[in-house]
């Protein structure tokens, strides 16, 4: 992490500190931070808080007015932070199950939830369950105890339905029609490449990495190397490929 990144991580902990007291368990950096991928200017910042009780909703608005950009301006492209009850995080369940969902950010869309029911379906519910086997394996703690401790994984059968259930989603994404370069379509290769990495391997590793493990180990699909290149400044795989990739993956994953 870049010296900008680890002052603001500091006092976001700081800023949930004052809001939670001592309801407050730990804070875990998750996705590319949590992964060892952080890329200043393009990565998020993932954020998991781990609480006791659940939170009132005054307290609720109270955190997200102190965390938002405008408040607490995030160096990186954007912040999303999530917030569950240590009940929640031990339980292993593929559920959202969270108090608090903040997105926030110079480059990313404003988006508060403060009810897993008010989450949209078509924006997708697979993501907590995910992200909290990633902290299980990976959390980096800012605060609090090691992240295994606070995290469960999700039972082999569940994560095979949200692996299942995240690539049926981007697959559901419009994409281009011909074969021109589709922008956006490295990160729907890449993401397809770790599930398919943590099918196999039982292994969570950062996007690019599990492409590149999957070419090191002979995976003849070339869009890969297009999407490891368009993470450099080359061109995106074109749409049509990008989704039939992701088309063999699911296939694979759901057996």
């Amino acid at each position: 992490m870049d010296s900008a990144l680890t002052r603001y991580l500091d006092d976001l902990v700081d800023a949930a500190r004052d809001v939670l007291g001592d309801d407050l368990v730990g804070a875990y950096a998750a996705g590319s931070v949590g992964l060892g991928a952080y890329q200043a200017g393009r990565s998020d910042v993932d954020v998991a808080l781990v609480c006791v009780d659940p939170l009132p909703e005054t307290v609720k608005r109270t955190l997200v007015a102190r965390l938002r950009h405008e408040a607490l301006p995030c160096p990186a492209r954007g912040l999303e932070l999530v917030v569950y009850r240590r009940a929640v995080a031990a339980a292993g369940s593929p559920e959202p199950g969270f108090e608090v969902e903040l997105n926030t950010g110079r480059a990313m869309p404003f988006r508060r939830t403060l009810d897993p029911a008010d989450r949209p379906d078509v924006d997708g519910r697979f993501w907590y369950g995910l992200d909290r086997s990633i902290l299980h394996q990976s959390g980096l703690p800012l605060a609090g105890p090691p992240a295994a401790e606070v995290f469960a994984d999700l039972p082999p059968d569940a994560l095979r339905r949200l692996l299942v259930e995240a690539l049926t989603w981007w697959l559901a994404l419009p994409t281009p029609p011909d074969d021109r370069p589709a922008p956006g379509a490295e990160d729907a290769v890449l993401g397809a490449c770790r599930s398919l990495v943590r099918h196999r391997d039982g292994v969570w590793l950062s996007k690019v990495a599990a492409g590149q493990r999957l070419v090191d180990s002979g995976d003849p699909a070339d869009v890969i190397h297009r999407a490891i290149a368009a993470r450099h400044g080359g061109p995106p795989p074109a749409g049509g490929e990008a989704r039939a990739f992701q088309q063999r993956v699911r296939a694979e994953i759901a057996g």
